[in-house]
């Protein structure tokens, strides 16, 4: 297939498979994407290198280290010595030795920043239908690593739902969701051990089937709607409560009018708090930035690894602790 690179203000380049993602960035796939494709269509094909840092004075500062780009020599972190860099072809064929039996394909795939965190979307055969609607949640796995020391290669399962093509929160990232590596050792060595725990968090998604149509079939009255939302924008002690009010309006809004709420089956449940959350996070939460790439880009990381992860995250087990006993 014929891949092009697109970079946005200096962004790294991204690409994706299927409709124009949530983010809007990237080269648009014809098809699904192997790893080596999926490398070459992201702009991922560069390799980090460990360097020695000076003092002004010329002296080696003997405790740290650079992790330097090969191809822009931009410096991306600064690291301790016993940090080893995992290179982006060894992240995707990692992936690929994990789930070889699942027919895995890259759907989407980048870098934001400068290079220093990488990530990809794989996307797996099932999908949980909510309540016997139209509302579809598909099922991936998402890994990042990092080249600057501020996190751990992971990979954990995230659900996408169809309908508005929003990533839903699993609550509890951890290693019954998925598997986080350090950078130290040999990362062949940690290929049985990840796969065996993957496999088990195969089976997590029988129980996320279980608690998304649980709260499907919870209609929460207007009070405890209004109490979830307060919970995810307290009234401050003192400033300006329009920081809490406006997000609580908005959100009261998604859950009645957000794509996908009219769905007879989804509509004033609690599963349609959760993704009038989601929808918040994903497409109107306020983000700064210099140009409309940049705000997309940043948007991007707080839906994955920021803020609004978090977010979702406690939305989501607000939900759960609200339907308790029903």
């Amino acid at each position: 297939m014929a891949l092009d690179l697109a970079t946005n203000n200096g962004h790294a380049a991204m690409a994706y498979f299927g409709g124009v993602p949530w983010h809007r960035l990237g080269t648009s796939l014809k098809e699904p994407a192997t790893a080596d494709e999926a490398i070459t269509a992201a702009g991922l094909d560069y390799y980090v290198s460990l360097f020695t840092l000076t003092t002004i004075f010329g002296e080696p500062v003997e405790r740290c280290k650079a992790v330097v780009r090969d191809d822009t020599r931009q410096v991306l972190g600064v690291v301790s010595n016993s940090y080893l860099p995992i290179q982006n072809h060894e992240c995707f064929g990692f992936l690929d030795d994990v789930v070889a039996d699942e027919g895995l394909r890259y759907h989407t795939a980048g870098a934001l920043g400068q290079g220093e965190r990488v990530w990809l979307l794989a996307k797996l055969a099932d999908y949980i239908r909510v309540a016997g609607s139209d509302d579809i949640a598909e099922q991936y796995l998402l890994l990042s690593n990092s080249h600057n020391g501020n996190s751990v290669l992971r990979v954990y399962f995230t659900p996408i739902r169809v309908v508005c093509a929003n990533t839903l929160a699993m609550a509890g990232r951890t290693s019954k969701h998925g598997i986080a590596i350090r950078h130290s050792g040999n990362l062949s060595d940690k290929i049985a051990q990840a796969r065996e725990v993957l496999g088990l968090a195969m089976h997590s998604y029988d129980n996320l089937d279980r608690r998304i149509n649980h709260l499907a079939s919870y209609y929460p009255t207007a009070a405890q709607l209004q109490t979830f939302f307060a919970r995810l924008y307290p009234d401050p002690d003192e400033g300006n409560r329009r920081w809490a009010e406006n997000p609580r309006t908005r959100l009261l809004e998604l859950f009645e009018s957000g794509r996908g709420q009219d769905l007879p089956e989804v509509r004033h449940t609690a599963w349609a708090a959760v993704n009038a959350v989601t929808e918040y996070v994903d497409d109107h939460r306020p983000t700064r930035g210099r140009n409309p790439a940049e705000r997309a880009e940043r948007r991007l990381r707080s839906q994955w690894f920021g803020s609004g992860s978090r977010l979702k995250a406690r939305a989501w087990n607000l939900a759960l602790e609200m339907t308790l006993g029903n």
